[in-house]
């Protein structure tokens, strides 16, 4: 476990961390700074556990870790109980390739998720960009604690593939920040209130399918140009009258109003794109 942490000055030269609120701030800064932060940048932690640390309700404190979640500067598995800082390494380079063996001892602490997969990742990543002999500790610290081993849906090659690519790390899906996406844009559609493993899923889903098209607005290849892609995409789908709830229904029927898991499903979702829910009369 890190005793020591270093928080660069510039970090208040940050567009995003200077558009946070001073909650989100004091929040960040304290994730950054907590106790059990680990050397690979993550901890397992809850969201009431944080918020009873720092004398905050548990709304409150999730509200401002929202801000830090949506700006990508951390990630959270609520169901594993761990948070993990993406940049945290970048500041907190290891000295010596015997802080890149000592690694392993934070391995033990954090729960095995997909987030640790890609925490790992970021790490030996990292090394690798490193002079040969940090490179050549990770291996040593690695073998021994890479957790996770089995993966159901994907060959193992392939998973390695994904997790070890640096694109896949810039592409990570802000699940949360396309459903905030859907509700400024889609204001009058049904709100999407409960998160659960089934929606996240399919948004992530669709977030890869769409990073691979080539059709307008999708196609990208950056977290940010992603944003402003399905920012688009909720924008045009608020223009059809039949995904709006405005188009004539079927007789005996109400009318037909899109809500999120709609939007996600991978039918819907290429009807979507071929505009061909653009093409009724208003009610």
């Amino acid at each position: 476990m890190a005793r020591y942490r270093k928080i660069d000055p510039r970090i208040w030269n940050d567009e995003k961390f200077r558009g946070m609120s001073d909650a989100s701030k004091l929040g960040f800064l304290f994730l950054l700074t907590h106790p059990h932060m680990t050397s690979l940048g993550a901890m397992r932690a809850t969201i009431a556990g944080l918020a009873e640390e720092l004398g905050w309700t548990t709304e409150a404190f999730r509200e401002a870790f929202g801000e830090a979640l949506r700006k990508g500067m951390a990630e959270h598995d609520p169901k594993a109980c761990l948070i993990s800082i993406p940049n945290f390494i970048r500041y907190n380079s290891p000295e010596s390739p015997n802080v890149v063996k000592a690694w392993v001892g934070a391995l033990d602490l954090l729960p095995e998720c997909e987030l640790k997969n890609r925490t790992i990742a970021r790490a030996k990543a990292f090394a690798e960009a490193l002079p040969e002999a940090f490179a050549k500790a990770l291996p040593e610290a690695f073998a021994k604690g890479m957790p996770y081993q089995e993966q159901e849906q994907e060959p193992e090659q392939e998973q390695e593939k994904k997790l070890m690519s640096p694109v896949g790390d810039q592409l990570s899906c802000p699940v949360e920040e396309i459903i905030s996406l859907y509700h400024e844009a889609m204001p009058t559609n049904p709100r999407c209130k409960v998160l659960n493993a089934s929606r996240r899923s399919a948004i992530k889903a669709r977030w890869l399918e769409a990073s691979r098209l080539t059709c307008k607005p999708f196609g990208y290849s950056t977290r940010e140009a992603g944003i402003t892609a399905w920012r688009t995409f909720f924008q045009t789908c608020n223009t059809s009258l039949f995904l709006t709830g405005q188009a004539a229904p079927q007789p005996g029927k109400p009318p037909f109003i899109a809500d999120i898991d709609f939007l996600m499903s991978p039918k819907s979702f290429a009807k979507c794109l071929e505009n061909k829910y653009h093409r009724e009369t208003a009610a």
